[in-house]
């Protein structure tokens, strides 16, 4: 309201300076017609009420200054004030049109926030006897939710996380990281790790073009603290340890998902004060401005290892977008999970 109120006396100052010109320059059947600039004006910035009143003004002025000069009710007078009424007309309804524009804008951004949202739902801080932090970025403009996806489940088995990324941008790998979540959630409580995964595979090939493909690790936390991963073409996780970043990557690579993976269970052995990193490629493959690659340096595992998970990944986001020079040329899920309970020995 106060922006609206300051355009509102930027508009009708200006007016009233061109009014001013005329009358010191003697000039006022040129200048009288420059008039039409008030409502022009207040069109782009004011609402079709606030610039019909600004139309009004202009145009008040226009017949005030026929007065003084000797041309009221002359031809070139008429011609002038007409111009001044019909650009406080035409402001006025490129004003009307452009705030329903504005209204109908705010609808569907605010539509594909809750859209964008869905398929990507908050988590908690804190599930079971497993503390998480997550982040994610979108490379698009204006868009919240890319191709990187991510997801947890708390099973009888243990906590589950899921961390993909889809080959592709745009609309379509939208979609498809939206069924691959939905599987994930349909199917979450699988007994087995690599037959989940095989469920995945499973739900999206259908939609899958001929050389799409899905890069997925899934995770499980279990009470013992025992980690279980099944990785499928996907970056591997990152356990920080004592300072030192160590790569949980498996001896025997598989395919993504949509390619019929073939994956093992790896399994590691968590301790008190361990941290696991599932990411997307848009950690390990952002650039800088001169083309170098983000490390894993020993400021990065530093920053990793903050008071909290998620000031880790704060941090960790900061020096990524430093690096990069302050934007990212693909999309990045982050999530960072501590087996809470090791901390406290609780068995």
């Amino acid at each position: 309201m106060q922006a609206k109120s300051r355009s509102l006396l930027v508009v009708v100052l200006v007016t009233s300076a061109i009014a001013l010109l005329a009358v010191w320059s003697g000039s006022r059947a040129i200048l009288l017609g420059l008039l039409i600039a008030g409502p022009l004006l207040a069109a782009a910035s004011l609402d079709a009420p606030r610039t019909a009143i600004v139309g009004l003004y202009a145009l008040g002025l226009a017949v005030l200054l026929g007065i003084p000069g000797g041309i009221f009710g002359t031809t070139d007078h008429l011609l002038g004030c007409l111009v001044v009424a019909t650009g406080g007309v035409l402001g006025t309804l490129l004003a009307y049109r452009r705030a329903q524009l504005e209204r109908a804008l705010v609808r569907v951004t605010r539509i594909a926030e809750v859209a964008q949202r869905t398929i990507l739902r908050p988590i908690p801080p804190r599930i079971g006897r497993v503390a998480l932090a997550v982040r994610y970025l979108s490379a698009t403009e204006d868009a919240l939710v890319g191709g990187d996806f991510y997801e947890v489940a708390a099973t009888r088995h243990g906590l589950r996380v899921l961390v993909g990324d889809v080959k592709g941008k745009g609309l379509e790998a939208v979609q498809l990281a939206a069924l691959v979540l939905a599987s994930f959630r349909a199917a979450a409580t699988h007994p087995s790790l690599v037959e989940l995964a095989a469920e995945l595979n499973h739900s999206i090939q259908p939609r899958l073009g001929e050389e799409d493909f899905v890069t997925a690790v899934l995770a499980e936390f279990d009470r013992r603290g025992e980690l279980r991963l099944v990785n499928c073409g996907h970056p591997p996780p990152l356990r920080f340890r004592s300072g030192a970043a160590e790569l949980l990557a498996t001896a025997e690579p598989t395919t993504p998902l949509g390619l019929d993976p073939t994956p093992t269970v790896q399994r590691f052995t968590l301790a008190a004060s361990d941290r696991v990193l599932l990411y997307t490629d848009g950690l390990v493959e952002a650039r800088a401005p001169d083309g170098q690659e983000f490390e894993l340096d020993g400021q990065v595992e530093a920053v990793v290892a903050a008071s909290s998970l998620g000031g880790a990944l704060d941090g960790l986001v900061a020096r990524l977008l430093e690096h990069a020079g302050g934007r990212l040329d693909d999309d990045l899920a982050l999530v960072l999970a501590q087996p809470r309970v090791l901390l406290r020995g609780i068995t």
